[in-house]
């Protein structure tokens, strides 16, 4: 029996998408196919990743044995059953059954023509297609950075898994704008922020908010609208409470294909922002842009590459 530790590496191990002797590739699609359309939690996702990889085998654990394989608790395995549409563990593992004896009986020969990896970035791009689409009428971006351009403070919040887009787009707005503070911790740090911020003169609030969507976030943007900002969201959703407080909701698809979340999208769209901040104001743009890199130059920030 493997360790919680030797199991979650194994369910999130990378593999061939090659067709390997005594294995099927139709039983692998049909089981992306169910575990595909609900939002999972990475560990459930952790779940699914490990019945795709060992269905042959998982189909017919416990769930008590399945639990300790994948190193996630018996309640957390019903849960996953009942996230993909099922009553229980003991309907999944019929369904599971099914599927793994159709497959050993010889069913369809289709091919699988990709790995996890591939898997996800098939996903990806797919996110980037919508949002393409959406780009087709630009007039919301350019408004909304505009709005952002003339803020002054300019306050880009990000919490927990959210942090590293807020950040992303921080550290490149300081370069074209005279004053962003970047709010990446919840509670009443981000309230004093949001009503400083406020009191120096800020407009807007630019809030990243990615799945899972946290209690945190949800207040701090109340807070912010309590104290007279405008809040602009960056997240996956077009609808819920977050979207609800926003007084513009920007909704583009993550990637959910591997145990966690990936941004291209998201981060495609924050460089959109960006790029309309730019533009909004070219003269005071040029004019940071030529300081800084002199300063970069001066003090030699970066390789000579």
């Amino acid at each position: 029996m493997p360790s919680p530790q030797q199991a979650r590496a194994q369910a999130s191990a990378i593999t061939s998408g090659r067709t390997v002797p005594g294995t099927e590739a139709a039983p692998t699609s049909r089981l992306r196919e169910l575990f595909d359309g609900p939002r999972l939690s990475p560990g459930q996702r952790r779940i699914a990743q490990y019945l795709i990889e060992h269905l042959t085998e998982a189909a017919f654990l416990s769930i008590t044995e399945l639990a300790d394989r994948v190193g996630v608790s018996q309640p957390s395995v019903t849960r996953f059953a009942a996230a993909v549409g099922f009553s229980g563990y003991p309907a999944l593992r019929e369904r599971l059954q099914s599927i793994a004896l159709s497959g050993l009986a010889g069913g369809p020969g289709e091919e699988d023509r990709a790995n996890e990896l591939q898997a996800a970035v098939d996903a990806e791009i797919a996110n980037l297609e919508n949002l393409r689409r959406d780009f087709a009428d630009p007039d919301r971006v350019i408004r909304v950075g505009r709005e952002l351009s003339r803020s002054t403070p300019l306050t880009v919040l990000g919490l927990r898994i959210s942090v590293s887009l807020a950040e992303y787009f921080g550290y490149a707005a300081r370069r074209i704008h005279p004053d962003v503070r970047l709010v990446t911790r919840g509670g009443s740090v981000a309230y004093d922020a949001l009503s400083q911020a406020r009191e120096a003169g800020g407009d807007w609030v630019l809030a990243f908010a990615m799945p899972r969507h946290s209690q945190e976030t949800l207040q701090a943007v109340r807070v912010a609208r309590d104290a007279g900002l405008k809040v602009a969201l960056v997240t996956d959703l077009a609808l819920g409470p977050l979207a609800d407080e926003a007084d513009v909701t920007f909704a583009t698809g993550t990637g959910s294909r591997l145990v966690f979340d990936s941004y291209a999208a998201p981060g495609v769209l924050a460089a959109a922002l960006l790029q309309a901040m730019t533009d909004a104001d070219p003269e005071r743009t040029q004019a940071r842009l030529e300081k800084y890199e002199q300063l970069s130059e001066q003090h030699q920030f970066f390789l000579r590459d």
